[in-house]
């Protein structure tokens, strides 16, 4: 099981966030957003560690990189099976379910989110947020929209982003809008980071995705 950090909500919980963080960071990174995203703390957010450790480089990944945009199919099934058993552990636990779940993730970890959320093998969340990254190009793996129309997608991107180019983000969200999924696509004047006017929507999406569960 992988480890991870979490900001339990005020009361029962009325939703689940998971928020997978960037490549060699660890689960602290994201979980200080969580009072940014959901400042009434209705719900629980998670923030999973990575499961690797690249030698040279600090912090934990969640696969290899050969190429931006084509991840190490090895380690990127690793970390799909461990994080699809971690989400699993995490509803058996909270007794909430899928469909007031929200997966997002930064740069790697939105990677990851896409890889989670659009899984057919898996079931889909409320929604997904996806920020500075790809929809991944694995052998073996495409992702699920023809099952998954009219789920909401946040993507947003930097336009001078030097890590992972801008042109990944608008392919993304040209594939997604094609299957039929509620995509709200931002692009800001800066690099790879996540704008604070993002995080604003990000918050207003979960407001509406994962309501007060006696609304």
């Amino acid at each position: 099981m992988l480890s991870y950090a979490e900001r339990p909500a005020a009361g029962a919980p009325d939703g689940l966030v998971v928020l997978h963080h960037g490549r060699g960071t660890d689960e602290q990174d994201l979980l200080r957003l969580a009072d940014v995203l959901d400042p009434a703390r209705r719900l629980l957010v998670v923030t999973p560690r990575a499961p690797l450790r690249v030698p040279g480089s600090p912090g934990f990944h969640w696969y290899l990189v050969p190429r931006v945009g084509y991840p190490d199919p090895e380690t990127f099934a690793l970390a799909r099976q461990g994080l699809s058993e971690l989400h699993d552990a995490l509803w058996e636990r909270t007794g909430l379910t899928p469909e007031r779940t929200v997966l997002g993730g930064f740069s790697m970890g939105c990677v990851m989110s896409y890889a989670t959320g659009l899984d057919a093998q898996r079931p889909a969340p409320a929604a997904v947020l996806g920020f500075s990254g790809f929809i991944p190009a694995v052998p073996g793996w495409e992702p699920d929209v023809a099952e998954r129309r009219g789920l909401p997608v946040l993507v947003a991107h930097g336009r001078q982003d030097p890590v992972i180019s801008v042109e990944f983000a608008r392919e993304a969200v040209a594939r997604l809008t094609e299957g039929g999924l509620a995509v709200d696509y931002r692009e800001f004047d800066g690099g790879h980071w996540i704008d604070p006017q993002d995080l604003e929507r990000a918050g207003a999406l979960l407001a509406a995705t994962l309501p007060a569960s006696s609304a």
